[in-house]
């Protein structure tokens, strides 16, 4: 299936969100694939995902009155920030690559399995599952002795984070593959009444917004970095207990304020029911259920804070077996097809998957996040009512299935380093030195989207709301 044009892409997208079509003629899409090395489209991922977040912000500030603007993304630059992360620098900081033990092994019947071991209590799990010391040798060995989906169920029940390499077939015939593929690309649904919220004055699209960010790695903070770029105040919720990873922190962070706040404490319970209760945004990704088991629920925020719009991020979508497991994009790309798909168009003989270009599941899921709740908050200063936004890495796995392939030229085009895409960065100070990052690449004419608030480490501010940028 040859590649989809990026256009229809962002018009699937702006459809599913509730927009008006009138609005895509203010858009212009430079650039064509392929954008980075392999036989998908992730460039059209990447430019149809930003188009749509930055459309969405366009919106909101014509909501509030502003004058009408045009929005521009460039594919090549929409697909550098795809893989920001990879373009950090901060002088002095090294920045940290895969444990010792995360990645692929065989296991005795001849699967493969992919093992994410980031986390030390991930790691540690896995080692004690598996009687395994800490090297790559000693869990070859252990993993002999397991069938490849077998280990994968006893893992999740465990709830550490692995995956069995799957052929597209299989995951097309697994109840979890049939469950995704019965869901649309995302949701944005009216969830409770309330009147429309008013719209205060502002020089940029979000000004006044109040975002909780509960999300750590990727997708999420992606999705509250992209709010904080067009205005909104957005508070980066964690916990000082949980393990993070520094350059993700450093990268998805800026424009935020951090602060901690202890979900197992009564003290901690009571910090974020306060502030949910004048917050207009609630986005959350942690594993289905578990911010529920605090009392955070979406029904229970609508009828705590009427109007709020609650933005929820999964691995593999609200239904089907696999719903309430926890997974990263590595392993729901192993998991779905797409890396036995990408090793075949590369040409593999020996049943090694091969990874995407990109964390272009967690990306993409990151912009649809923030496109949705951009919409929502639309709808409620329109037309009033609490809204639930709900994506998934698996739903944006099925989808970009659907974006159709490249060939051989795409598995051939240039992997861009850091000397190749000086003209997508820019250098600011953070809380961390001097900070070297990629730049948005949603390009609005009117309100051109910047972060006013550099990053700063976990835990840096209050847990209380700011009075403007510099609070």
């Amino acid at each position: 299936m040859p590649a989809v044009p990026v256009r229809d892409a962002l018009q699937e997208i702006w459809s599913i969100g509730g927009g008006d079509h009138r609005a895509l003629e203010t858009v212009t899409l430079t650039g064509a694939e392929p954008a980075l090395p392999g036989s998908f489209a992730v460039g059209t991922m990447a430019q149809a995902t930003i188009a749509a977040s930055a459309l969405a912000a366009a919106e909101v500030w014509r909501v509030r009155g502003g004058a009408a603007q045009t929005v521009a993304v460039d594919m090549h630059h929409a697909a550098v920030e795809f893989r920001s992360e990879r373009y950090l620098r901060v002088p002095g900081v090294e920045m940290r690559g895969w444990d010792a033990v995360a990645g692929l092994y065989k296991t005795g019947d001849g699967r493969v399995v992919r093992l994410h071991t980031n986390f030390p209590h991930h790691r540690d799990g896995m080692l004690a599952l598996l009687g395994a010391k800490y090297t790559h040798e000693s869990v070859a060995t252990k993993l002999e002795g397991w069938q490849g989906e077998a280990f994968e169920t006893a893992a999740a029940e465990r709830g550490l984070v692995a995956t069995m390499t799957r052929s597209p077939e299989e995951w097309a015939a697994h109840g979890q593959g049939q469950a995704v593929a019965a869901l649309p690309l995302f949701e944005v649904l009216k969830i409770g009444d309330a009147p429309p919220r008013p719209i205060g004055a502002g020089t940029r699209p979000l000004d006044g917004v109040r975002v909780l960010d509960l999300t750590r790695v990727i997708a999420g903070p992606v999705c509250g970095r992209t709010l904080a770029a067009h205005g909104a105040d957005v508070l980066q919720v964690s916990s000082p207990r949980l393990p993070f990873m520094a350059q993700l922190v450093m990268d998805t962070g800026r424009g935020k304020r951090a602060a901690y706040v202890e979900l197992a404490e009564t003290s901690g319970r009571a910090t974020l029911r306060e502030l949910a209760q004048t917050a207009d945004v609630f986005v959350q990704g942690y594993r289905p259920g578990a911010i529920a088991a605090h009392g955070f629920a979406p029904e229970q925020l609508a009828e705590a804070a009427p109007g709020i719009v609650c933005v929820s991020l999964s691995a593999y979508g609200h239904q089907g077996p696999w719903s309430g497991r926890r997974g990263f994009d590595s392993l729901v790309q192993n998991a779905n097809g797409l890396n036995i798909a990408e090793a075949q168009a590369a040409g593999f003989t020996d049943g090694r998957p091969k990874e995407l270009p990109a964390q272009a599941l967690d990306h993409g899921s990151g912009y649809l996040l923030a496109t949705g709740a951009m919409m929502a908050l639309k709808r409620q200063r329109e037309e009033g009512g609490s809204w639930l936004v709900r994506v998934s890495l698996a739903q944006t796995g099925h989808w970009f299935w659907r974006l159709g392939r490249l060939g051989a030229d795409g598995l051939s085009a240039k992997d861009p380093g850091l000397e190749d895409v000086a003209a997508q960065l820019e250098t600011t100070p953070s809380g961390f030195g001097e900070m070297t990052a990629v730049r948005h690449a949603g390009r609005l004419s009117a309100t051109p989207p910047h972060w006013a608030r550099p990053s700063v480490p976990l835990g840096s501010h209050a847990p209380v709301w700011s009075s403007g940028p510099s609070a």
